[in-house]
C-alpha cells in the first residue's frame, strides 16, 4: 500500500519537476508556440488547482481506494495520450485530463497511508513516503535532462510514457493489497463551487495567454476574457459563502495568520513558478545549453529543500515561522535579482548555479515553517482543509504566473529585437540561419525578457517576506 502511494506521488512529482526542462524539446518537436508551451503547463495546473479540494472530499464520499484508483487510471491514460500527441493541441488537452486525474490522485496518497496504518506506525510510513518523494523530485529532472540530451528532442515523450508502468504497478498494488474503505454516503460535494472555480481560472488564463500565438494577446481580448473570469470568481466567492458544504470555507480567512500565510504563499509561489518555468526555456532555447546541464544546475534547489526542511521546522518551533519565512523569502528575492542581473553572462556554472544555491537556501527556510504556520493558524479539526487550501493557492499562483509573465516575456522580447523584429525569431527557441548581428539581438532580447521576469519575481518575494513578518507569529 505504501509503495502504491509512493508510485502515485512519483508520477505527479516527475511530471511537475521535469516538464519545465522538457518544454524546449516539446516546442522544437511539435513546433509549439510560446502560448502553446504555457498551456502545456497551465492545462495541468488549471484542473489540479481548481479540483484538488473536491478531489479530497470525493475520496471520503465514494471511498478512498476507489477514487484514488480512478485518479491514477485517468492520469495514466492521459499520460499515454501525452506521449503520443501529434500536435500541441492534443498535448494540451491531454495535460488538462492529467490535471483532472491528479486532482483525485494527489490528495489520496497521504490519506490512504493514514487510513491503512495505525497511529503509532503512521509517522514512520509518512516519513518513508516523504523521503521517496524527495528522491523523486531530485532524481527526476536529472534523469530527464540526460535522456533529453542523449536521445534528442523526441525523447520528451518518455517523460510521460514512464507513467504507464508506474501507474499499472500502483493500481495492481492498490487492488490486491488495500482493503476497500467505507464511503461516507451522506457527505455532500461542492460540485457547483468546483465548476465555478475551474471556469474562472480557465477564462483568466485564456485572457492572459491567448490562443496560441507568439505575441501578446490584444488588450481587448485580455479585458474581455479576464473580466469574465473575475465575474465568475466573484460568483464562486458568493456561492462558497452561502453553500452549506463549501469546498473553500471562507470563515478560515477571518484568522489573520491563515490569511497572511496564504497571501505570502501566492506571492512566493507565483515568483517561484514563473521563474522556474522561464529559466530552463531561456537557458536551453535561448542560450543553447543542453537539458543535462540545466538539470544539474537546478539540482541544488531539490537538495537544499530536502536537507533544510527538517531543520527549519525545528527553528520555526523555537523562533516562530515569521522570522524563518521572512529571511528565506529575502534570500529568494536576492537569488531572482541575481539571475536577472547575470543573464547577459550566459554562464550556467558561474552565474546561474550560485543563484540556484541561494534560492535553495531560501526555499529551504520557507517550506516547513509555512506548513507549520498554516496548520497552527486553524483549529485541529480544520487542518486537513487548511492544508488543502494552501496547496491549491500555491498551484493557482503557478498557473497565474506562467500565464501573466508570458505576456511580459513576449512583450519585452519583441521590443528588444530591434532591427530583427520582422524575422521569425521567438523567445525560447533556437533559430538557425541568423547573421552574427541578428543572433546577438536575439540573445539580448532573450536576456531582457527573462530579466524582466526575474525582477518582477524578486519584488514579489520581498512582498512575501513583508507579509510573513507582519502577519505570522514571532517568538521573541
Amino acid at each position: 500500500m505504501l509503495v502504491a502511494a509512493i508510485l502515485a506521488s512519483s508520477m505527479g512529482f516527475i511530471d511537475g519537476s521535469v516538464i519545465s526542462i522538457a518544454i524546449p524539446a516539446i516546442r522544437a518537436d511539435l513546433g509549439a508556440t510560446l502560448a502553446d508551451a504555457q498551456w502545456v503547463s497551465n492545462g495541468y495546473l488549471l484542473f489540479l488547482s481548481a479540483l484538488i479540494l473536491l478531489g479530497g472530499a470525493t475520496g471520503d464520499r465514494f471511498g478512498l481506494r476507489n477514487v484514488f484508483g480512478l485518479g491514477i487510471a485517468v492520469f495514466v491514460a492521459a499520460s499515454i495520450v501525452c506521449a503520443l500527441a501529434p500536435t500541441p493541441l492534443v498535448l494540451v488537452i491531454a495535460r488538462a485530463v492529467q490535471g483532472i486525474g491528479a486532482a483525485f490522485m494527489v490528495p489520496g496518497s497521504l490519506a490512504i497511508i493514514a487510513k491503512a496504518y495505525p497511529r503509532e506506525e503512521r509517522g514512520k510510513a509518512i516519513g518513508m513516503w516523504a523521503a521517496a518523494s524527495s528522491l523523486t523530485t531530485i532524481a527526476g529532472p536529472i534523469i530527464g535532462g540526460f535522456v533529453l540530451t542523449a536521445l534528442g528532442d523526441w525523447s520528451w515523450r518518455l517523460v510521460f510514457a514512464i507513467n504507464l508502468p508506474l501507474g499499472l504497478l500502483a493500481l495492481a498494488l492498490l487492488w490486491f493489497r488495500v482493503a476497500p474503505d467505507h464511503p461516507e454516503v451522506g457527505r455532500k460535494l461542492d460540485v457547483i463551487g468546483a465548476v465555478l472555480a475551474t471556469l474562472a481560472l480557465m477564462l483568466i488564463a485564456y485572457g492572459l495567454t491567448g490562443d496560441g500565438s507568439e505575441s501578446v494577446p490584444p488588450l481587448s481580448h485580455t479585458i474581455l476574457w479576464c473580466g469574465g473570469g473575475l465575474v465568475l470568481a466573484a460568483g464562486f466567492i458568493v456561492w462558497e459563502a452561502r453553500s452549506p458544504h463549501p469546498m473553500l470555507p471562507l470563515g478560515l480567512f477571518a484568522n489573520i495568520g491563515f490569511s497572511g500565510a496564504n497571501a505570502l504563499t501566492f506571492a512566493l509561489y507565483f515568483a517561484l513558478g514563473g521563474t522556474m518555468f522561464y529559466l530552463p526555456m531561456t537557458m536551453i532555447g535561448g542560450w543553447g545549453e543542453s537539458p543535462a546541464t540545466v538539470s544539474l544546475v537546478l539540482l541544488p534547489l531539490g537538495i537544499s529543500l530536502t536537507l533544510l526542511s527538517s531543520l527549519s521546522g525545528k527553528w520555526a518551533d523555537r523562533f516562530g515561522p515569521a522570522p524563518l519565512i521572512a529571511a528565506g523569502s529575502l534570500l529568494v528575492a536576492a537569488a531572482f535579482a541575481a539571475l536577472g542581473l547575470t543573464a547577459p553572462l550566459h554562464d550556467p556554472w558561474l552565474a546561474v548555479l550560485p543563484s540556484i544555491v541561494l534560492l535553495g537556501l531560501g526555499m529551504g527556510l520557507v517550506v516547513s515553517p509555512l506548513s507549520a504556520a498554516v496548520m497552527t493558524s486553524v483549529d485541529d479539526g480544520d487542518t486537513g482543509v487548511a492544508s488543502g487550501v494552501n496547496n491549491a493557492v500555491a498551484r493557482v499562483a503557478g498557473l497565474v504566473a506562467v500565464a501573466l509573465l508570458g505576456a511580459v516575456v513576449a512583450s519585452v522580447f519583441e521590443q528588444n529585437l530591434d532591427s530583427a523584429a520582422e524575422l521569425p525569431i521567438f523567445f525560447g527557441v533556437v533559430t538557425d540561419g541568423l547573421s552574427g548581428e541578428e543572433d546577438a539581438l536575439r540573445l539580448a532580447a532573450t536576456d531582457a525578457a527573462f530579466a524582466a521576469v526575474a525582477y518582477i519575481t524578486a519584488a514579489l518575494s520581498v512582498v512575501s517576506a513583508a507579509v510573513a513578518w507582519l502577519t505570522l507569529e514571532r517568538k521573541f
